[in-house]
């Protein structure tokens, strides 16, 4: 049987609402570094696919959002329930009184594993928390409020929301790897690698809790994304999740920057395993002018007239514009999606794209 070679997180993906309000909230109340403009692959209707992360856009830092009107989602068991960012040991006062200033919901210190977080809501009701961690030493993105010695390192993990909690800690040892390292009343903890930031998922036991929604809808974790390094652990992993039982894992999907699929875990969560592809979030932009601009994947770019017009117009601010990492250019268009399908083909694994769309509308939310 082959063996999982996950690495840690790879991304996080939730569905916001307004994507100004989203865009706002994480680059100027969290300090994210917006990286990336592009859109959703998949659906009928034109929706903003946001990438934040930290000051290098670390695999493991890096936080998509979907701004989502159409549909409000239903929290509950099943889903990401708060997504926890690593923060310096020590800091918490200086966050409590920044989403203060904010007028920004969040709680009072808490603990859990040993470890200090506050918990806070976004303006579309997901919640999050800056969780101390003295021992992440990954680069933050500052902004005129946020200095490197409190700024947000990148993602310490999500927590998981399920009714039961058996057959999902199967999952996450057997088919990801993960061992478990701890529990704390209600939570428990699970770790690859050296355990802590970007290598820990903690499921939250919530066993009365409804069920939440699965699909896309405003306020809810989509997915949680894991590394796992390359093309061809990609397909080892497919073939693992099949020899385990677990036969709805997707083909492998083209998401322009890495290729990923995907699997219902047991406990209701989304799980997705991404290989990202060599030039990474710069192959379609260079490194310093990350997130400027509307980027399209080579396949619907003749349709950037029609796609924009669907979309909220949004703004950049301005503390994500200065160039503060030497940019390194990535090939783009067409020649670039010919080159990525040529290292594919080599390696054994030819990723899927939807290649066409018809699009019927954008992010507006239904007439009452």
């Amino acid at each position: 049987m082959s063996q999982p070679v996950i690495k840690g997180l790879h991304h996080i993906t939730l569905c916001a609402s307004g994507a100004q309000d989203d865009l706002d909230f994480l680059t100027q109340v969290l300090g994210l570094r917006l990286i990336k403009q592009t859109v959703l692959f998949d659906g009928r209707y034109a929706h903003y696919h946001l990438y934040y992360a930290n000051a290098n856009a670390d695999i493991g830092s890096v936080l998509t959002t979907f701004p989502y009107r159409r549909i409000a989602g239903r929290p509950g068991a099943g889903q990401i329930s708060s997504t926890a960012f690593a923060v310096p040991k020590g800091s918490l006062s200086f966050w409590s009184d920044h989403l203060s200033r904010h007028a920004v919901e969040h709680s009072e210190p808490q603990e859990r594993f040993g470890q200090s977080f506050i918990r806070l809501r976004h303006p579309s009701g997901l919640l999050m928390e800056v969780i101390e961690d003295a021992d992440d030493a990954r680069a933050g993105w500052t902004t005129g409020e946020i200095g490197a010695d409190v700024a947000a390192r990148g993602f310490h993990g999500p927590v998981l929301s399920v009714r039961e909690t058996a057959e999902q800690e199967r999952f996450f040892v057997e088919a990801l790897g993960f061992r478990k390292t701890g529990t704390d009343g209600a939570y428990h903890r699970f770790e690859v690698g050296t355990g802590g930031a970007a290598k820990t998922l903690v499921l939250h036991h919530e066993p009365d809790r409804a069920t939440g929604s699965w699909g896309f809808g405003a306020g809810t974790g989509h997915h949680l994304a894991l590394d796992i390094g390359t093309d061809e652990a990609l397909a080892e992993q497919k073939n693992l999740y099949e020899e385990l039982g677990y036969t709805d894992c997707s083909e492998i999907k083209d998401r322009n920057y890495f290729h990923s699929i995907y699997v219902r875990s047991p406990g209701g969560i989304l799980t997705e395993c991404a290989a990202s592809v060599p030039e990474g979030f710069a192959r379609d932009e260079p490194i310093d002018q990350l997130g400027m601009q509307l980027l399209l994947p080579p396949w619907f770019e003749h349709r950037r007239e029609e796609i924009v017009a669907m979309l909220e117009p949004i703004v950049v601010p301005e503390h994500n514009r200065p160039a503060t990492m030497a940019a390194a250019a990535g090939p783009g268009g067409a020649a670039q999606a010919r080159k990525e399908t040529e290292a594919s083909a080599a390696s054994g694994v030819t990723p899927s794209r939807r290649t066409s769309a018809t699009f019927i509308g954008g992010d507006v939310p239904p007439q009452t």
